[in-house]
């Protein structure tokens, strides 16, 4: 029987290596998780008493397809307090992760055939959903001197018009934010050709000097994706949200009944709390800044070559020219000599991948610098 062409998209890496870790430690192997971009740390104790009050009392039925109002008003109060940015509630809605607020986007936005650029390296899911959606992927190439990020001057350099561009500050795998200005600049090119842009915020609250900004502050054509996964810590509640032009509402709103009813009550009730946990949530992003601080000094110290900068996430993009040409190969030899599972650069880079490994900080302090540790003892023995 037929299996679609569309269904032929390249895996995850870091869910392969994940699943190879996981083998290991069924094994009796120490494992230092460091593929998975996942916090180290638990939802925060309000989610947590907010979700066991909603097992008390509610029937938790369906909610609106767009998301439960009292959500949506508070998603809403959060870009007033944080960014400064007025958003009506109509315009967001709750979705299944912001993994389904990019797939609601891209049905929304585009049609089949389309060309969407985003910088590679770049989160591998923009890539395959894309492509799996029928729409033609344009990869800029982005180096340390774009700080891997995309350029007016990448976008110039096209053959062929876009149609849109996925922005990602601070982005997976590199960590990298976009300077406001050139933020600006690129909103701005994009506005006057026409090329929608997407912006995943997923990261926004992890940084370490300035705060992230919201392409709202630029434009009201652009539609945002963010979630509860990242900042918030709740990567297996599985909710996002996405805001959107007042055009895409209704478009939205008949997607998002037919592919998913709803996004799951629970995490919705109990996520109205998240915003009300910002000291316990800011701790998690102290830890994070130490684990940062012990890889940028420990990765050198093992070989690894130049590191892209890491302005937010929880994520370290390393150079590994010096000691392979194939980073996925030296992905498995390093997992099973040491434990640490990481992620090769094939994943976010399909033509330099090979030449880079993410390691992912967001686990306990711990578990890295025992990485760090063993890292330098694999690979600068004594």
């Amino acid at each position: 029987m037929k299996i679609s062409k569309r269904s032929d998209v390249a895996p995850f890496y870091a869910m392969e290596i994940l699943k190879s870790a996981n083998e290991m430690a069924d094994n009796g192997a120490e494992i230092m998780h460091m593929e998975a971009g996942e916090p180290g740390s638990g939802a925060p104790s309000k989610v947590l008493a907010a979700a066991h009050a909603a097992l008390d009392s509610s029937k938790l039925g369906y909610t609106e397809s767009e998301g439960d109002p009292m959500l949506r008003a508070r998603i809403a109060q959060h870009y007033q307090d944080y960014y400064g940015q007025t958003v009506a509630p109509e315009q967001i809605a709750v979705t299944m992760g912001s993994s389904g607020g990019l797939l609601l986007a891209f049905l929304t936005a585009f049609d089949v055939g389309d060309r969407i650029a985003m910088a590679e390296p770049g989160y591998p899911a923009y890539r395959n959903t894309l492509s799996a959606l029928g729409l033609e992927v344009v990869g800029l190439p982005a180096g340390p001197e774009t700080r891997f990020q995309p350029t007016v001057e990448l976008l110039e350099r096209l053959d062929k018009p876009v149609q849109g561009l996925i922005v990602a500050s601070p982005s997976n795998p590199t960590g990298t934010m976009i300077p406001r200005t050139e933020f600006e600049a690129v909103v701005k090119y994009c506005d006057a050709q026409g090329i929608r842009i997407i912006s995943d915020e997923i990261y926004h609250g992890i940084t370490y000097g300035e705060p992230a900004e919201t392409v709202l502050a630029f434009t009201g054509n652009a539609v945002v994706a963010n979630g509860f996964s990242k900042y918030f810590a709740m990567t297996g509640w599985r909710l996002g949200w996405i805001i959107v032009p007042p055009d895409f509402v209704r478009p939205i709103e008949r997607l998002a009944q037919n592919m998913f009813i709803s996004p799951p009550t629970l995490a919705q009730l109990a996520a109205i709390a998240a915003f009300d946990c910002r000291e316990e949530l800011d701790l998690n992003v102290a830890r994070y800044a130490e684990n940062r601080k012990i890889l940028q000094r420990a990765l050198p110290e093992a070989g690894f070559g130049d590191l892209a900068p890491c302005d937010g996430a929880f994520y370290v993009y390393a150079d590994v020219t010096r000691l392979t040409n194939d980073s996925e190969k030296f992905c498995r030899q390093m997992l099973q000599a040491t434990g640490v599972a990481a992620t090769p650069g094939i994943d976010f880079d399909t033509g330099r991948g090979n030449h880079y490994v993410r390691f992912s900080f967001a686990a306990d302090s711990d578990t890295v610098a025992r990485a760090a540790d063993a890292l330098i003892g694999w690979l600068k023995p004594e």
